[in-house]
């Protein structure tokens, strides 16, 4: 028993489980790019609220765990599933007014099997997304399917290094190779904290690709290619592109070339790029809304402490 087990009265006046909140892992799975994706979903117990529907695994969080955390802690306690298992993107949370549901979406780079781990849990499932909303589902897992069933996507943040430098009062111009070096180093830290800002997510976990150019790009920014994504479990690399000429086009390339199962955004405050990006399907986001966050790790290094997510 944690500190979380427990009913909770919300806002609206519903009973839930969870006396901190709870949330539940969403994770997906595509045998080859393009294809459609399957879900694991866990089928309730008898005995649970909801005994025999199909829902995500998850459960009541602790107050000193984030949603991620508790998430991941609850499908393993549930199922044979570990953490090391997922590639978590993002979180979506559903408030009801002092207590809340995240669903937490997650990439499994297999389809490994998964089985029951808890006396929770009746059976565990690979569903294709297409056949879902046709299966006898947890009434509040049926009624977020539709929005979630969108966000099966692998997201990636695609950062306009010389615009975000740019917009930058950090003395950029002095040295635009360690600037670009700072950028790089501040954008490791959102592989562990993730970001806001990024529809439909309230948290987003993405991969990023930072593009430089010119005196950036013949800098150590480049060197070693990708960069490792910290501590966080899954956590995806960052990988920097040299631009061998105009960063835009290089930018353009990159989202040109991205794959059916991936969402890009890209970050600029450039008209022209902003147009290019967009028309090959990609969201633009301004440069305020990435540095904004690129201040809070640094403010928590100075003695604040990370928060729990």
């Amino acid at each position: 028993m944690g500190d979380g087990d427990g009913w909770a009265r919300c806002g609206r006046g519903h009973i839930h489980w969870g006396r901190h909140g709870a949330s539940g892992l969403l994770a997906f799975h595509r045998d080859e790019p393009g294809a459609e994706p399957y879900v694991l979903l866990q089928q309730r117990a008898w005995w649970c609220n909801g005994g025999g529907t199909w829902g995500m695994f998850g459960g009541a969080g602790h107050s000193h765990e984030g949603e991620v955390a508790a998430a991941l802690r609850e499908t393993a306690e549930e199922s044979t599933l570990t953490p090391d298992d997922v590639r978590v993107y993002g979180t979506m949370t559903d408030d009801h007014g002092g207590w809340s549901f995240t669903s937490v979406i997650a990439a499994a780079p297999e389809r490994v099997v998964v089985r029951p781990a808890s006396l929770e849990t009746r059976d565990a499932a690979w569903e294709r997304a297409a056949d879902i909303e046709r299966m006898r589902l947890f009434a509040p897992f049926a009624e977020s399917w539709p929005r979630l069933r969108t966000v099966l996507l692998r997201p990636v943040l695609v950062v306009d290094a010389a615009n975000v430098m740019g917009a930058r009062a950090d003395g950029w111009w002095r040295d635009r190779a360690g600037a670009a070096v700072r950028l790089r180093d501040d954008l490791i830290g959102l592989l562990d904290e993730g970001m806001t800002g990024i529809p439909p997510y309230d948290r987003c976990f993405p991969e990023i690709v930072l593009v430089v150019e010119g005196a950036a790009a013949r800098g150590p920014v480049a060197d070693g290619g990708h960069v490792p994504g910290g501590a966080r479990r899954g956590a995806p690399a960052l990988r920097v592109v040299r631009a061998p000429g105009s960063g835009d086009d290089a930018i353009v390339d990159v989202v040109r070339e991205a794959d059916p199962d991936a969402a890009y955004v890209v970050v600029t405050a450039d008209r022209e790029l902003r147009s290019r990006c967009e028309a090959l399907g990609a969201s633009v986001i301004g440069p305020r809304t990435l540095l904004e966050q690129l201040e809070k790790p640094r403010a928590r290094s100075s003695g604040g402490g990370a928060p729990g997510r």
